[in-house]
């Protein structure tokens, strides 16, 4: 396992390279990128349709940086620079321990009041670039696609923060006797808390924008198909303790590589299973048993449920249908995938199931429940 950059550059290259990045937020990262992606060619296509519409707004141009600009940047610079400089004269610890320098307290005073100085100049200095001697006020033509900045930024916060809540929600029992630590540790995320609020903000912005509920919902179906498959690339390679059950079963075919069908997670970022004999540093554990790697499998079949969603995307007109198929495709590989992974259990009723069986199962019903509302409305909907 890699659980951070160092490692996989090491294994690649066999040269020690310290740099203060973990192998799972880099593939969130390029998560992101993927659904970018995919949410702009959908926004722009349904333009070119003309299910989406550009917004006229009326902007003023030529005016100077107003105070209230300037002391937002200097805040925004001195927050970055007084955890940058800190990070750098403390390298060592950065790369070891990214998580608490990050959301310490400490930092560099110095270093903050330069960065201050300077966002503020920056902005003081670009803003009297393009300054006139009467501002005048001017019309601009914003796209559905040029949203996608602004999404992806409140997507990233809101989906987070719904991760953490539902993930502590599911290990409440581990939450209490830490809720400091719960909250603000990177680790231990859920996506099904990030998809609920992270959705929920991207829907608010794109209404406040003049893009229908169903439209932006229709929308994001591959692309959040895309990016969970990305993501859950960076749960396998780094071992994040999303695995499956013990699995000693003999290998239903020969040519199956190994690590595919079971695999014990040396090195894992979570720090799970034993001690790995003459390994030294942080993350030398590895699992006494193999078990399934349920987020390579996730991987491959989330992959494929992307390319057949983007297939049909063409031949999908009514609104509501596409997201609901998607609601139906992901419930049904989530609830299948839970059959064999390791998770906390609830038991109501007699009846023991996991967070993630019962949000998939819901997901699966409001997804039926959409494609058939767009069929009974098909005749009611306006573009």
């Amino acid at each position: 396992m890699f659980p951070t950059v160092s490692h996989f550059i090491e294994y690649l290259f066999g040269i020690q390279v310290p740099l203060p990045f973990n192998t799972f937020g880099v593939f969130v990262a390029l998560a992101f990128i993927a659904g970018y992606w995919a949410f702009t060619q959908e926004l722009k296509r349904k333009e070119a349709l003309g299910l989406l519409h550009p917004v006229k707004r009326i902007i003023t141009i030529g005016q100077p940086a107003t105070t209230t600009e300037l002391i937002s940047n200097c805040v925004f610079g001195f927050l970055i620079g007084y955890k940058l400089v800190y990070a750098l004269l403390n390298y060592r610890l950065f790369v070891s321990d990214a998580q608490t320098v990050l959301l310490s307290l400490k930092g560099n005073i110095l270093g903050g009041l330069l960065f201050a100085g300077l966002f503020a100049y920056w902005d003081y200095k670009e803003k009297n670039k393009f300054k006139l001697a009467q501002p005048k006020k001017v019309e601009v033509t914003e796209h559905p696609y040029e949203l996608m900045g602004n999404m992806i930024v409140w997507a990233a916060v809101w989906g987070f923060l719904g991760a953490k809540i539902f993930d502590n929600l599911e290990h409440w029992d581990t939450f209490i006797q830490d809720p400091i630590g719960g909250l603000l540790s990177f680790s231990g995320l859920t996506f099904y808390g990030g998809l609920i609020c992270g959705g929920a903000a991207v829907l608010y912005i794109a209404k406040k924008n003049g893009i229908k509920p169903l439209h932006m919902l229709d929308v994001g179906g591959p692309g959040m198909m895309l990016a969970y498959s990305v993501g859950r690339i960076g749960c396998h390679m780094s071992g994040d303790g999303d695995w499956g059950i013990v699995n000693m079963n003999p290998k239903p075919f020969t040519w199956l590589p190994d690590w595919l069908w079971a695999y014990t997670y040396p090195n894992n970022v979570a720090m799970e299973g034993i001690p790995i004999p003459g390994c030294v540093g942080k993350f030398c554990n590895v699992l006494p048993l193999p078990v399934y790697p349920t987020p390579i499998y996730e991987v491959i079949v989330c992959f494929i449920l992307f390319l057949i969603l983007w297939r049909i995307r063409h031949q999908i007109k009514l609104p509501g249908m596409m997201f609901g198929i998607y609601l139906m495709m992901n419930g049904m590989e989530r609830f299948f995938v839970e059959l064999i992974r390791v998770n906390s259990k609830y038991h109501v009723a007699g009846i023991s199931f996991t967070q993630a069986e019962l949000i998939s199962s819901l997901l699966f019903i409001g997804g039926l429940l959409l494609v058939a509302f767009s069929i009974k409305n098909k005749n009611t909907h306006t573009s």
